[in-house]
């Protein structure tokens, strides 16, 4: 099994959201996106795809500028295949943020000012220019364990004048609902995200963060019979999660998973009204100290009054996943690298980008499993689990050993040769 049959077969899976010649073009800049070296302008991966040029450059640029191809349509065939392969059953956990595509030039659709959050401090707003993308990943645990994955599923472009980064996130995630309408959800989204609490999700519960300074109140009391006037909506003003965390009394040493490690953590936890932000219904505030002080005190909650401290603790650390899900489409992918300026193709370029992100994974765990796929290097004998790097270098190798076996004369060459040449190709960044 070379593993270049599993790609294809992965590939041909949406066929049908495109036209034939749409879809062979769809094809050779996808499989050309994995195996570019260095910067990935479309004009570059396709030398490296179809370097004879049989087809006009163009095509591949109409494709994604003005194609009737559907990033809806293309979207929920990947979900499918991602819930159907790798999360069969149980809820599904969702990640949700957004993250800023650097483009320069003013005539690039789509693309604005925005604040930069890699580059802004707690003190110095810096703004930069580019597509400022929501993205909707599903969390995956890994057959080898540790830190959780972040495969995309959906993305929508955030446009100035439009709809806010927060209703955005909303449509996504009921655009997901109806997807799979049997699945329950649970959404996990920074402070930024934590009004979609209130906003009536079908079938999800939120886990966020929530502001030190809340207001929070108690359940309102019932009514007494015959009692005039309009219910009470608010009960008792409760202290502000940071005065509630002063307390001494009441906390909890647990275990809890952070970033794929075991680790302490001291955790108090009450329901509370957050009327300002779930003003129908009770959450669950969890409190969570570090008891070596090194770490200030997170204050997180969740709409799911059944859940754990425990699980909401460790549900939320999760959430770094998509965090490392950007790091990897940017770098090891160059998702910012397309130059497309008109139409839909900016956003379809960077929407493709995460699409082979989560299709990179998708083909490598059935592929592989818990079997290294990576050499072992004198500097690293310790590494037990894949990076993405370590998953893109094995389906370049697929691709490659097929790509240059197909047009290898009948000549025999040296396998050693053959080899150390898909291995230096595998890993050329």
């Amino acid at each position: 099994m070379t593993g270049a049959a599993e790609w294809d077969a992965l590939l041909q899976a949406s066929a049908a959201v495109f036209t034939r010649p749409s879809f062979i073009l769809f094809w050779t800049l996808v499989s050309a996106w994995v195996l570019c070296p260095g910067r990935r302008t479309v004009t570059r991966m396709i030398r490296v795809a179809d370097p004879a040029g049989t087809r006009a450059h163009d095509a591949y640029h109409r494709l994604l500028r003005a194609g009737t191809w559907s990033l809806t349509a293309l979207w929920r065939t990947l979900a499918g295949l991602v819930v159907a392969t790798l999360c069969p059953s149980g809820p599904l956990v969702l990640d949700l943020d957004d993250t800023l595509f650097h483009k320069t030039g003013r005539k690039i659709a789509g693309a604005g000012l925005f604040r930069d959050p890699v580059r802004a401090t707690a003190r110095t707003v810096v703004y930069a220019r580019g597509l400022n993308l929501a993205v909707l990943t599903i969390r995956i645990q890994p057959p080898w364990g540790g830190e959780p994955l972040g495969l995309p599923i959906n993305v929508r472009l955030y446009r100035k004048g439009g709809p806010s980064l927060i209703a955005l996130g909303a449509a996504m995630v009921q655009e997901v609902a109806t997807w799979f309408p049997g699945r329950a959800f649970l959404l996990c989204g920074d402070g930024a995200y934590a009004t979609l609490a209130g906003a009536g999700l079908p079938r999800t519960h939120v886990l966020s963060r929530m502001r030190c300074d809340a207001a929070l109140y108690t359940r309102p009391r019932p009514r007494r019979p015959g009692q005039r006037g309009r219910p009470r909506k608010k009960g008792t003003r409760l202290p502000t999660p940071a005065h509630l965390a002063r307390r001494r009394t009441g906390w909890q040493r647990i275990s809890v998973e952070v970033r794929g490690k075991t680790v302490d953590r001291l955790l108090l936890h009450r329901p509370v009204l957050w009327y300002h932000v779930c003003p129908d219904r009770l959450v669950r505030l969890v409190i969570v100290r570090d008891p070596d002080g090194r770490q200030p005190d997170d204050f997180l909650f969740t709409t799911d009054l059944t859940a754990s401290a425990a699980s909401v603790a460790s549900g939320y650390s999760g959430r770094w996943a998509i965090e490392d899900t950007f790091r990897a489409t940017k770098q090891a992918l160059g998702g910012e690298d397309p130059q497309t300026w008109t139409g839909e193709g900016p956003e379809r370029a960077a929407a493709l980008s995460f699409w082979i992100y989560a299709a990179v994974w998708l083909w490598y765990i059935p592929t592989h499993g818990t079997i290294p796929s990576w050499p072992v290097l004198p500097w690293y004998r310790a590494k037990a689990t894949p990076s993405f790097a370590d998953a893109l270098a094995a389906l370049r190798r697929a691709l490659w050993r097929r790509q240059i076996s197909a047009n290898s004369t009948s000549r025999s060459v040296s396998a050693k040769m053959t080899e150390t040449l898909i291995e230096v190709l595998a890993q050329a960044a």
